[in-house]
């Protein structure tokens, strides 16, 4: 029993040492939005000698950050939005389909998960200015449908098959089918994955910078919060503050989302594994 205790003990501290060296790079990160240039050039690891909030202030004028931030905010729902939606009425149909043909389909639907953007990249921003989706906000927001709904569609197909077939048909008995069944009885059942799917996607889209930077970076009105961050860091001199200022305010929202819901994902994935 106190070798046990002992074992638990060691590795309590041992994650937390990891926990702690995770969040070193955004301790780094605050603390140096809070210094002037010349405090940052001279040690990036020291403690500000003074706070200096008209960083913010200053960041939050210069990027125009309200309009920033409604341009993450439409591409992060857009794109959530298709995910979600795509991938549930896919998943369902292909997890109630039993055929080898819905396999096929299913493996092909996932596959994209194994494929790595930077490969495929060219190909999509050639794409994207056949369709008008490059330099919109929208369009970012569709592109991402694309490329979220197969992780989200093998999510929502291990959860889906856990769900008994007699659902379905005492809700068809009851004059409920098609979309009808799907939307009002077994969708609600998917609450606890479409959380954990909400997380990971919000976390994914809000953050992004390789998408945004290909389709949305040719106008100042359609950049994103991380892209702006970008624009501090120059060939021949950079503004280290401001452009840690803009990062620590490109990223809290997505934070406060992910601490909010953040006890859903590990309930969300769990449960679609073990009914899978």
């Amino acid at each position: 029993m106190k070798n046990k205790k002992a074992g638990l003990i060691i590795f309590e501290v041992v994650m937390v040492i990891l926990s702690l060296l995770f969040l070193y790079p955004l301790f780094l990160t605050i603390i140096n939005s809070l210094k002037s240039f010349s405090e940052v050039m001279t040690d990036v690891i020291a403690l500000p000698k003074s706070l200096t909030f008209a960083n913010y202030s200053y960041v939050w004028k210069y990027i125009n950050y309200p309009r920033l931030f409604l341009n993450n905010t439409i591409i992060t729902v857009l794109g959530l939005a298709g995910i979600i939606l795509i991938s549930s009425i896919a998943a369902y149909k292909l997890a109630r389909t039993k055929s080898k043909l819905s396999t096929l389909i299913y493996f092909l639907c996932i596959t994209p998960m194994l494929i790595p953007f930077q490969s495929i990249m060219l190909s999509v921003l050639q794409m994207s200015k056949t369709f008008h989706l490059s330099e919109s906000t929208w369009g970012l927001g569709i592109l991402y449908w694309g490329f979220g709904a197969p992780l989200a569609m093998f999510i929502y197909h291990g959860f889906v098959k856990g769900i008994p077939n007699e659902i379905d048909e005492s809700a068809k008995i009851d004059g409920a089918s098609g979309f009808r069944l799907f939307f009002q009885v077994i969708f609600p059942l998917l609450k606890s994955v479409t959380t954990t799917i909400i997380i990971i996607n919000v976390m994914w889209i809000w953050n992004d910078f390789l998408l945004p930077l290909l389709m949305v970076n040719g106008s100042p009105t359609t950049k994103t919060l991380t892209l702006a961050a970008y624009t501090f860091v120059g060939q021949y001199t950079s503004d280290w503050q401001y452009a840690m200022t803009a990062m620590v305010m490109a990223v809290l929202p997505s934070i406060i989302v992910f601490m909010f819901l953040q006890k859903h994902i590990v309930k969300g994935v769990v449960a679609g594994a073990v009914k899978g």
